[in-house]
């Protein structure tokens, strides 16, 4: 679950993992370089031209495997939909469908074009190369090569942010478990009671009691991984429910699973996941100051406590 809202893969691996990571997050030109001469600069289909034209503007300046500046035209800057285009081609090997790219970025506000975070003295994020991602950034990373520079622009709610994204590595996704496999573990008595159906949907017994005022982390089935480090993205399947008993979000009624990166979710999710092992299932019972506090987001009502059944999938 994001720090706004819950987590899914789609708006450019949620316009990579700056607005998604550091969330979705969580979702790149050698120095002086034009970014519209590189032969692979345009958008895809989808994106108007007036959009293409104005990220053709954007320039890049830097070199390969260092921050760069990224300098917008004027501001505010603006697109009416998700844009993306090459600014230069890598060198490296080819990126296929399917597999999962480490990618250092850079975000910067379309407003002021100030930047807002990025990853280059940090861990790169990574993302999967797969039909799941927006298409405008799947045409952009799908048959390019490690090295590739990237350039996104995404508007949003508070404006449209544009996104640096370099690849640095491309590796085979291994295959993602539908649910947790491990030791089963009992649970100590006054905890939500929770139940799995044939496929390991989870579903919850409610208390009537009052709600813990701490975080509650129970794992309930021990998974045989790593331990979960708070700079991984994860991979997981989850339900979420209102103290009550209420649902208000569940990854298995989509028929997808939610990946985003630790670090940019709720501080609940964040604090409760980390340690845990990859392959484990997770109660979690967040109070209000741990996940959205006195802001009400969606279907959850402001200063609500929040419980959680989780399957940590992969983490990478």
């Amino acid at each position: 679950m994001r720090r706004t809202t819950t987590a899914r893969r789609g708006l450019a691996a949620a316009a990579l993992a700056l607005t998604l990571g550091l969330s979705l997050a969580a979702c790149s030109g050698d120095a002086g370089a034009d970014p519209s001469a590189s032969p692979s600069a345009s958008s895809t289909s989808a994106a108007s031209a007036a959009d293409t034209a104005a990220l053709a503007k954007v320039t890049v300046e830097g070199d390969a495997g260092a921050k760069p500046t990224v300098t917008l035209p004027s501001t505010p800057f603006t697109v009416t939909s998700l844009v993306a285009r090459v600014v230069d081609e890598g060198t490296g090997a080819e990126i296929t469908e399917g597999q999962t790219v480490s990618v250092h970025e850079l975000a910067v506000s379309g407003t002021d074009g100030s930047a807002i975070g990025d990853t280059y003295s940090g861990t790169p994020e990574s993302i999967v190369a797969d039909d799941q991602l927006a298409p405008p950034l799947h045409d952009v990373l799908v048959g390019q090569k490690v090295g590739v520079r990237i350039l996104i622009a995404a508007p949003g709610d508070s404006g449209t942010n544009v996104y640096f994204a370099e690849v640095v590595d491309a590796k085979d996704t291994p295959p993602v478990p539908a649910r947790a496999e491990g030791e089963a573990v009992t649970p100590p008595a006054g905890l939500p009671t929770v139940t799995l159906d044939a496929d390991g949907k989870p579903s919850i017994t409610p208390l009537t009691t009052a709600a813990p005022t701490t975080l509650v982390s129970q794992t309930l089935i021990k998974g045989a991984g790593a331990p979960v480090t708070a700079d991984q993205t994860l991979t997981v399947n989850y339900t979420g429910w209102l103290w009550d008993g209420t649902q208000f979000d569940s990854s298995w009624d989509t028929g997808d699973h939610a990946t985003f990166a630790l670090s940019g979710v709720i501080p609940g999710w964040t604090q409760g996941l980390t340690g845990q092992t990859v392959g484990s299932q997770v109660l979690l019972i967040i109070p209000p100051d741990l996940g959205y506090g006195a802001t009400a987001s969606g279907k959850i009502p402001a200063n609500s406590t929040l419980v959680f059944v989780v399957d940590i999938l992969a983490a990478s």
